[in-house]
């Protein structure tokens, strides 16, 4: 199965992440099967490290323009302990300007086909499962080709994260689009140069 494993993120102030309540060796942290890797720079998400990838992306470093790069699967490793809690990447999201086109090429060269399309409005969402995390793509008529826009990190108790962190760098938990679960933004005063949300866990029945 292809899996989404590594997460690069070009950021102005990678200490930004350090004081988010992640344990951080060097310049990743790993929460649950994916590491997210911080380097400075600008463009928030800038590449997707897939693993498990079938031979069809070997060589390749994009798909519908969003680059990608391969990494060897993790060993297996206890769970890190972070202090925000995060136990998870849920969901990472691209915008496109077309779904069929984007989610085609991302089950093209995945082999994660395309679960489901949601209509909401305007916006039409597609959902791929790539190992752990879910790729939530989003088709907008602001959005002109496919890029990557940022993702959104379960925690164990998403009050207590929001009480870590207080309201000047996250928003007050709201009722998420998935059934059962509560979301709450990172204000961008935090500094991290990428949209990122703390959602809390998915209901189990």
């Amino acid at each position: 199965m292809t899996a989404l494993a590594e997460l690069l993120v070009a950021v102005d102030d990678p200490a930004a992440w350090h004081r988010l309540g992640l344990v951080f060796e060097d310049d990743t942290t790993r929460v649950g099967q994916v590491a997210v890797r911080v380097v400075s720079g600008s463009g928030g998400v800038v590449s997707w490290g897939l693993s498990g990838a079938p031979e069809a992306i070997d060589g390749i470093d994009a798909i519908d323009g969003l680059a990608v790069h391969r990494v060897e699967p993790a060993a297996d490793r206890a769970a890190t302990a972070h202090p925000l809690g995060a136990v998870r990447v849920d969901h990472a999201v691209v915008f496109t300007d077309s779904l069929e086109r984007t989610c085609g090429a991302l089950a093209e060269a995945t082999g994660c086909e395309l679960k489901r399309v949601r209509e909401a409005g305007a916006v039409r969402q597609g959902f791929h499962r790539l190992g752990e995390v879910i790729a939530e793509v989003v088709e907008s008529d602001r959005a002109t080709h496919a890029s990557y826009w940022g993702f959104v990190l379960e925690v164990a108790d998403l009050d207590a994260a929001c009480s870590l962190l207080g309201p000047d760098l996250v928003g007050e938990p709201r009722g998420a689009v998935q059934p059962g679960q509560r979301i709450a933004t990172i204000r961008s005063a935090a500094g991290l140069g990428v949209p990122v949300a703390l959602i809390s866990g998915r209901p189990t029945s």
